[in-house]
């Protein structure tokens, strides 16, 4: 893309007033860096991937609340965390970590494995056991 062509549409970086760099060609044909405000494309998709995220998360809320799964997905989903990545910080097997989405399960954890899961989320025990308080 030429340097002239970078897109300057307007976007979140924009409103926060950002700039990305971009790498364009200039006149004489060698790669430089471009300031850009944002591109269209990029805005909806990255808005989209916004909205999905924070849908996932409230999901995850919803089913703390009527018992059906464990605060620590609800923590999993707001860190934009998957299960493998959170049995690599926790340093539990994923399958473990599964098991702990059961309130059942999950209600019988010792302080030790919860103190695992509180640092990885950068919260207290008792945040982890009561998402409605300190979040």
């Amino acid at each position: 893309m030429k340097k002239s062509e970078v897109p300057q549409d307007k976007s979140n970086l924009e409103s926060a007033n950002f700039k990305e760099l971009c790498y364009a060609v200039d006149e004489n044909g060698n790669y430089t860096t471009v300031n850009s405000s944002g591109w269209n494309p990029k805005t909806i998709a990255l808005d989209n991937a916004i909205a999905e995220i924070n849908e996932r998360v409230e999901n995850a809320k919803s089913k703390v609340l009527n018992q059906q799964t464990s605060p620590i997905e609800y923590y999993m989903e707001l860190h934009k965390m998957d299960i493998p990545i959170l049995a690599s910080y926790v340093g539990i097997w994923k399958w473990r970590v599964k098991r702990h989405f059961k309130p059942n399960v999950f209600n019988k954890l010792s302080e030790k494995t919860l103190q695992k899961y509180a640092t990885v989320f950068n919260i207290s025990i008792a945040q982890l056991k009561d998402i409605t308080h300190g979040n």
